[in-house]
C-alpha cells in the first residue's frame, strides 16, 4: 500500500493509542472523545481532527471512511478493580457504538483496546458477545481475535496488561500476527531508567500538596512495597483492599499499573522521595515524549494518562499493523 493508511479513532482520550500511529505516518482523519480536556490535549499534540462529543449522539455518516478504526471503549465496567457488571451497564454497552462505526465504514482492520477484566466479565459472556457482534458486522464480517498484551514486553516501563481485540475483514482471508515481544522480564525498562532527568521537563511536573501523615506512612514503606508493609501496631497502619494503595515504585523494576483515578493512597508514589508521582513522571512511565503537553488540572491530567494506552508499548504493534495493511 503506497498511499497513507486512513484512520478513524473512537474513545480517543488524550491520544495514547493514536500517538504511535501518528508517529508512523498513518493519516488520522477523525478522532472522538467526550472529555473536553482530553480533547484539548489531543488537539494540541496530534491534530485538530478530534471531535469533542458524545459518541452516542454522533451521526455515523459524518465520520470519514477509513482503512483502520482504533479505539479504547470505556473499560471501568470490565475492570478487575471495580465491580465487573460489564454488559449489564450503559457504559459497558458503549462498545456497540464501535461496532456500528465498523459496520458502516467497513475498514480493512480494527483494533479495540480494553482491560484484562473484559476476558472474564459476565462469566466470559462479555468477550464472547463482543467478538460475535464484531464478527457478524457489515457486508463481509471480521475475523476477530483477543490478544492479552503486557505492554512491558513491548518497551513500556510499566507492567500494564490490556486486551487488544484485533479484527481483519474476512474477505482478505489473512490473519494478523502479533509481533514478538521486544523485551523480557530481564530486560524490562525500569522505573529508575524511565524517570532519569524527569525533573527538568517543564510541563505537567507540578507536585501535589501532601498531608504530613501521608509522608510518615510512605517513610515506612520500602521501594516496591505498599500499604501492607506498614506494621499493624503502628499508628500509621491502614487497611487496604488493593495492592495499588500506597504502592511505591521500585527503581530497578517497571512500574506496576498506573491507575486513572481514586484517592486514599492510589496516586502511585516515588521510589526515593516520600511523595506522589507528578503527572510528568506518570507520562514517562507510559512512554509519552517529554514534548507531549497535557491540558487540565492535576486530577484531570492524571485521568487522561491513566486511561490511556502506553505509546511506547504500542509502537512495535503499530509498526506491525502498518506492514500488515501494506500486504493487503
Amino acid at each position: 500500500m503506497s498511499r497513507k493508511v486512513n484512520v478513524v479513532t473512537l474513545f480517543s482520550g488524550c491520544g495514547g493509542l493514536d500517538l504511535s500511529f501518528h508517529q508512523l505516518g498513518f493519516n488520522i482523519l477523525w478522532a472522538n472523545d467526550f472529555d473536553t480536556k482530553a480533547c484539548e490535549t489531543y488537539a494540541l499534540n496530534i491534530g485538530e481532527h478530534v471531535v469533542c462529543d458524545d459518541i452516542t449522539k454522533v451521526d455515523v455518516s459524518t465520520i470519514p471512511d477509513a482503512d483502520l478504526v482504533l479505539g479504547g471503549f470505556p473499560c471501568q465496567d470490565f475492570s478487575m478493580i471495580w465491580k465487573r457488571e460489564g454488559l449489564e451497564t450503559e457504559r459497558g454497552n458503549l462498545y456497540k457504538n464501535f461496532v456500528n462505526v465498523v459496520a458502516a465504514k467497513q475498514p480493512k482492520m480494527f483494533i479495540a483496546e480494553n482491560v484484562k477484566g473484559l476476558l472474564t466479565a459476565n462469566k466470559g459472556k462479555a468477550i464472547e458477545t463482543i467478538i460475535n457482534d464484531f464478527s457478524d458486522t457489515g457486508e463481509h464480517g471480521y475475523e476477530v481475535k483477543p490478544h492479552l498484551v503486557n505492554f512491558a514486553k513491548y518497551g513500556a516501563p510499566q507492567l500494564r496488561e490490556r486486551v487488544l481485540l484485533i479484527g481483519v475483514r474476512k474477505d482478505f482471508n489473512k490473519n494478523f500476527v502479533m509481533p514478538s515481544p521486544t523485551h523480557t522480564p530481564e530486560t524490562y525498562v525500569s522505573s529508575g531508567e524511565a524517570l532519569k532527568g524527569v525533573e527538568d521537563v517543564p510541563y505537567n511536573n507540578e507536585h501535589q500538596n501532601i498531608q504530613p501523615r501521608t509522608i510518615e506512612k510512605l517513610k515506612l514503606i520500602p521501594e516496591g512495597g505498599n500499604f501492607s508493609d506498614i506494621p499493624k501496631d503502628n499508628e500509621h497502619y491502614v487497611k487496604g483492599m488493593i495492592s495499588h494503595v500506597y504502592r511505591r515504585l521500585h527503581r530497578d523494576k517497571p512500574s506496576t499499573t498506573i491507575i486513572a483515578a481514586g484517592g486514599g493512597g492510589t496516586w502511585g508514589y516515588h521510589y526515593l522521595e516520600p511523595r506522589p508521582l507528578t503527572n510528568r513522571e506518570r507520562a514517562r512511565l507510559f512512554g509519552y515524549p517529554d514534548d507531549f503537553k497535557f491540558i487540565g488540572t492535576i486530577t484531570e491530567v492524571r485521568r487522561q494518562i491513566g486511561n490511556s494506552v502506553p505509546p511506547q508499548g504500542m509502537y512495535p504493534i503499530a509498526k506491525e499493523v502498518k506492514a500488515f495493511l501494506a500486504s493487503l
